[in-house]
């Protein structure tokens, strides 16, 4: 089977979208984990199924595989490069643009400058609803991994978030803490962990360790995750820029109830075809 692929990444987290438009395509883990080998296929963090929309008033549906096959919910630089990526091919030709994941409605909007805007939906924090085990919700929870304690802000984007406060980035124990908090008990369905040094109450530096991936240069939904967490324990303004490994983003959250502005970039690498 020949497959249509562009390679794209949004600040480094890079993606190989799928062309499903064309034709119903239907992907095997092993394929996927194929695709994203960095030496024996196209190499990339996820592989994103872009699809035709599945209900009225949508342009189209897309699928998230992590490189290790799992199909996960949510990816907020991966909305981007999908918008970037409609827009490109002529499949939407205005930059307003709606797509649907497992998570839910997207709002997508593409800028003249080559930034995406993404309303990214308002967080969810009940602990069922990360899902996180705990009786009650509250601003951050106390767990015990690799023989000590830490405290964790936690937060659904459509997918799950355990998000830490660190002196320095630099120097985060992310390769360590990553890996033992995103498969704690306390987190039935894994986490993406976030590592947060807040600079000033606008803006913040972070690493992410992504469930399915490990640390990547950037993670969106991470960031927003960091940010609703900055914001709830105080030490945020509703609009922060938060700079990762890969680059910056711009987020603007008000606060509950309401939903969550992502901004970013989305860069086009290449277009191909992939036998499998």
């Amino acid at each position: 089977m020949e497959i249509n692929v562009t390679k794209m990444h949004g600040l480094g987290n890079d993606f190989v979208l799928v062309d499903g438009l064309s034709s119903g395509i239907s992907l095997s883990p092993e394929q996927i984990m194929r695709i994203a080998n960095r030496r024996l296929g196209v190499g990339c963090d996820q592989v994103l199924l872009v699809e035709r929309p599945k209900r009225l008033g949508v342009d189209a549906n897309y699928r998230i595989f992590n490189a290790d096959g799992g199909e996960v919910e949510q990816c907020g630089n991966g909305a981007r490069c999908v918008a970037r990526y409609l827009r490109n091919t002529g499949w939407v030709d205005r930059d307003s643009i709606i797509v649907e994941t497992l998570a839910g409605i997207v709002h997508l909007y593409c800028q003249d400058d080559g930034q995406v805007q993404v309303d990214m939906g308002a967080p969810r924090l009940a602990p069922a609803e990360i899902p996180l085990l705990a009786e009650r919700e509250a601003d951050t929870y106390e767990i015990e991994v690799n023989g000590g304690r830490v405290s964790v802000a936690a937060v659904s984007m459509g997918n799950p978030h355990a998000v830490l406060c660190v002196p320095d980035t630099d120097r985060a124990p992310v390769g360590e803490l990553g890996p033992a908090i995103d498969k704690h008990w306390r987190f039935p369905q894994g986490a993406n962990v976030g590592f947060m040094q807040v600079i000033d109450a606008g803006h913040i530096r972070l690493r992410v360790f992504e469930r399915g991936a490990g640390e990547t240069p950037a993670c969106g939904t991470g960031a927003c995750a960091a940010v609703v967490a900055g914001r709830r324990l105080g030490l945020l303004d509703p609009k922060v820029n938060v700079v990762l490994p890969g680059g910056q983003l711009t987020l603007r959250w008000q606060g509950p109830g309401q939903e969550v502005w992502m901004t970013g970039p989305a860069t086009k690498v290449f277009d191909a075809r992939v036998t499998l």
